[in-house]
């Protein structure tokens, strides 16, 4: 069972139960949310898609979903303020509303999470064989892929000091591939007015309303803005966690929106032939635009700058889905809970992190098989990834409207309450954008979201009905009030 110590917040396991050491700071917790989030990750998988549906203004998605995401992370900042537990979204719900209830939010969430992570390591396969020039074949795709998530768990378990030097690599490579090379590109080579982003071109959906066509590019905006929780999900390895984690998944969401803004802009006013790309002739627009402004040596330093960031992305990924799975089996929820909740000489949930590169491999494989389902199972991972985010909120705002006032030692104090109906609001939106059926006369293309969320829905709680794991652990659950009303009177 969980307790506290004599410090505020600082909540600590019985001796019995495998504790981390705390030795992550600010900056490496901000570099790990960062580089989970990766705008570069964002911004080369989604640019061409989304300046095709919409248009340039396409861009105005990263503001709207970075001011959406900022209001999640300020509720999601006070809930880990006062529990910083790790495996994030998994305790942050059983505390807030209880055990069967986190059971099957921390479900959709671990299975989004796996999903991202193959959708990562399967975007990063391209960029490796651009690198080195061999075809991107399904079989090539697949040994590509299983090799760098081998790669970055044998990386994971190392340690942590390494998950977070690696993180600053990434970071560091980050904001070379997206703030140095999109202020480079608006310098040096801009060939577009910034008044362009106002211009749709002439882009209108099947309907012939420039309104559905904006909405449909809202992809590019929602895929990025999440990672942030990553910060988090590691808490019990962060110094002073109360105080650093909010202000380090504030931090992500903050540079993020910068970071993606300036490279989105870069690319766009920095492309002399602009019609093309909206009118979908120029196919793959972003290594047109680098060997036009770069050459090929200057591309191919990029490719190399723009592999470490992805790779830290992957480590990131892995590292949160790890430590979710270890929470999780901790409090004996899963099949094996005893196995994956042990820690290594490293202080590393190895196990755990066996099982988070295993299940992204057996996706790879399926990929292989069925290789155009990359996009849609990328809109699942998000779709997940929302849902689960706002089960936490409704959660907070449940909380609130009993009389809960967060007791951490970061707050928005008054604010709270708005905050958190506003970031309800923003999270119900986002996950209708992503539910909308895709263009297609088959029924399973054209609903695909929605099925793969059914599936795991349901067998979720089909487990929950036949091995009813959620009553296995005698963790706190549904204690908000009373564990902030404790936290005061410890002060």
């Amino acid at each position: 069972m969980e307790q506290t110590s004599g410090k505020k917040n600082d909540v600590i396991h019985n001796d019995n139960k495998p504790q981390f050491n705390r030795s992550i700071g600010l900056i490496s917790n901000f570099a790990l949310g960062f580089t989970y989030l990766s705008p570069l990750t964002a911004v080369y998988s989604l640019f061409a898609l989304a300046v095709t549906l919409a248009g340039p203004p396409a861009v105005w998605w990263i503001l709207i979903v970075a001011c959406g995401q900022l209001l999640v992370a300020l509720v999601f900042g006070e809930v880990a303020s006062q529990y910083p537990i790790t495996g994030g979204l998994y305790p942050w719900a059983r505390r807030l509303w209880g055990k069967k209830y986190a059971w099957i939010a921390a479900w959709i969430y671990l299975w989004a999470l796996v999903v991202t992570v193959t959708s990562i390591a399967e975007y990063t396969s391209t960029f490796v064989a651009s690198l080195f020039h061999f075809a991107t074949s399904p079989g090539n795709m697949l040994m590509t892929s299983v090799v760098l998530l081998l790669v970055m768990m044998a990386v994971n378990m190392s340690g942590t000091k390494n998950l977070a030097r690696v993180a600053k690599i990434g970071f560091w490579c980050e904001i070379v591939s997206v703030i140095a090379l999109g202020i480079y590109l608006l310098i040096f080579h801009r060939s577009q007015p910034f008044s362009v982003v106002f211009d749709s071109m002439g882009v209108l959906a099947k309907d012939g309303s420039y309104q559905t066509a904006f909405m449909s590019a809202a992809l590019m905006g929602l895929f990025m803005f999440f990672g942030f929780e990553a910060c988090g999900n590691v808490a019990e390895e962060v110094k002073n966690p109360g105080k650093k984690i909010p202000v380090a998944m504030i931090l992500s969401i903050v540079f993020g929106a910068i970071s993606a803004i300036i490279s989105v802009l870069g690319y766009l006013l920095s492309s002399p032939n602009l019609v093309n790309i909206v009118n979908g002739k120029t196919a793959d627009p972003i290594p047109v635009i680098l060997n036009e402004a770069l050459g090929p040596t200057g591309a191919t330093v990029f490719i190399v700058v723009a592999i470490v960031a992805m790779l830290s992305c992957i480590l990131s990924l892995q590292a949160a889905l790890s430590r979710l799975i270890f929470s999780f089996s901790r409090d004996q929820m899963l099949p094996g809970s005893k196995w994956m909740s042990t820690l290594s000489k490293n202080s590393v949930p190895d196990n755990a992190m066996i099982v988070s590169c295993l299940l992204p491999v057996l996706i790879c494989v399926w990929v292989y098989f069925q290789p155009d389902n990359l996009s849609r199972i990328t809109a699942f991972a998000v779709i997940g990834i929302y849902i689960s985010f706002q089960m936490v909120v409704l959660a907070a705002l449940r909380q609130r409207l009993k009389g809960w006032k967060p007791a951490g030692e970061w707050t928005v104090g008054a604010w709270g309450m708005l905050v958190n109906v506003l970031a309800l609001a923003y999270g119900v939106c986002g996950i209708w954008l992503l539910a909308q059926p895709a263009e297609s006369s088959s029924f399973i293309d054209r609903w695909t979201v929605l099925v793969g969320l059914a599936i795991v829905v349901l067998t979720g709680l089909l487990y929950m009905a036949l091995a009813r794991p959620f009553g296995r652990s005698n963790a706190p659950e549904n204690d908000a009030i009373a564990y902030a009303k404790q936290l005061n009177a410890e002060v």
